[in-house]
């Protein structure tokens, strides 16, 4: 049964995170002669930029107004029983404006949480797009994550969202979602089809060891190098993560600017900006975002489905389809592009591959009026 719900923060804990704030002790600044290239960030989060972020943390970031801004829009809690035992399932639950409207699961991913939505979710629930939509805080992340509870991977977290729907009402829905939202609802389209109405992504969740077939055109050889560049240079938090997570969080879980060096380096790395990340994703919604992270605790929980896929196999498995009406939204600084042929191998019905204009990994956050109006253009050409 679903509780209403209200995130509130105790003042302890704002006061422990002021305190730790304050002594915190920052690496020094390598010589530029030690960089691999002029990019200051290419040996990761530089301490300057780091610097900086702590500073305004500890004396211009209101988490109260932040807290408001969540608050503005209903939440529930939802207990929902699995194998291991019961999971309490945060979700952002907003009824769209108009008749009849179209539920719509959307799921962040890693290191984002469902601060990424307060400034899409209007644009959805909106009398002419009509939406419901259903944002859960992943399961094993934020709000929907207690300390000790059981370790999930992308499968689990699957069943869990659909269990989410059922409790909630909606036996069919749309789906959509980006980062690890991407696999979960992928997962969930597969192994519901009845249920899923439309799967809308901004994400291909393909597999990576594929090569480029031998007719392939230029410009699918030349995503398919980009890859294989990424995969070399850019995976290293993912085989830590995937490996040893427990190591990594023991140091984030003790560290606010540990943690906040740990998702800079990603939210520069992935957004779609000329050299200013706080351009392409505003500094107080990035800053809500690391501190639910530190505030719930929920950093070595949300390492777990690394783990946990590189110990199985693909979340579709080899020889199976994704068969619900699909669509693609393609942002140009998505860390990857695969090609339109390698996703049609595994998703048999796409309805829309949209080139976007702008933006990048955290589409709802840096581009929320480009996402809604591809969500809204792919909805109007479902069944409900």
């Amino acid at each position: 049964m679903a509780t209403p719900f209200t995130l509130h923060i105790p003042d302890a804990d704002l006061q422990d995170l002021q305190g730790r704030l304050a002594r915190t002790r920052f690496a020094d600044t390598p010589p530029p002669a030690s960089l691999p290239t002029p990019d200051p960030w290419s040996l990761g989060t530089p301490p300057g930029a780091l610097q900086d972020l702590v500073a305004y943390w500890r004396t211009g970031f209101d988490w109260r107004a932040q807290e408001a801004a969540l608050n503005a829009f209903p939440q529930v809690t939802v207990p929902i029983d699995t194998p291991d035992g019961p999971i309490r399932v945060h979700a952002l639950h907003v009824p769209g404006r108009g008749p009849n409207p179209t539920p719509l699961l959307l799921c962040h991913g890693w290191p984002g949480s469902v601060f990424e939505f307060l400034d899409i979710i209007p644009r959805l629930t909106d009398p002419a797009h009509n939406f419901t939509v259903i944002a859960p805080s992943l399961p094993g992340y934020g709000l929907s994550f207690t300390p000790g509870q059981p370790r999930l991977g992308l499968e689990e977290m699957a069943e869990i969202l659909a269990s989410l729907m059922t409790e909630l009402g909606y036996p069919r829905f749309m789906t959509q979602g980006g980062d690890f939202g991407a696999f979960s609802t992928t997962r969930l389209a597969y192994r519901y089809p009845e249920r899923v109405i439309g799967l809308h992504l901004n994400l291909v969740p393909v597999p990576r060891d594929t090569v480029p077939p031998g007719d392939a055109t230029a410009d699918d050889r030349a995503r398919y190098a980009a890859r294989d560049a990424w995969l070399r240079d850019e995976t290293g938090y993912q085989a830590i993560q995937g490996t040893k997570p427990q190591t990594l969080a023991a140091g984030l879980m003790d560290s606010p600017a540990g943690l906040a060096a740990w998702q800079l380096e990603k939210f520069n790395s992935w957004s779609d900006h000329d050299g200013d990340v706080m351009a392409a994703i505003p500094r107080d919604r990035m800053l809500a975002n690391i501190a639910l992270y530190w505030f719930t605790g929920a950093v070595a929980s949300s390492f777990h489905p690394y783990h946990a896929r590189l110990q199985r196999p693909w979340i579709v498995p080899p020889g199976h389809t994704v068969d619900v009406p699909m669509a693609y939204a393609e942002f140009p600084a998505e860390m990857l592009h695969p090609p339109r042929a390698a996703a049609e191998r595994m998703f048999t019905d796409i309805r829309r591959w949209t080139p976007m204009s702008r933006g990048g990994h955290f589409a709802a956050l840096e581009q929320p009026e480009l996402l809604a109006n591809d969500l809204v253009a792919f909805g109007a050409t479902l069944a409900r």
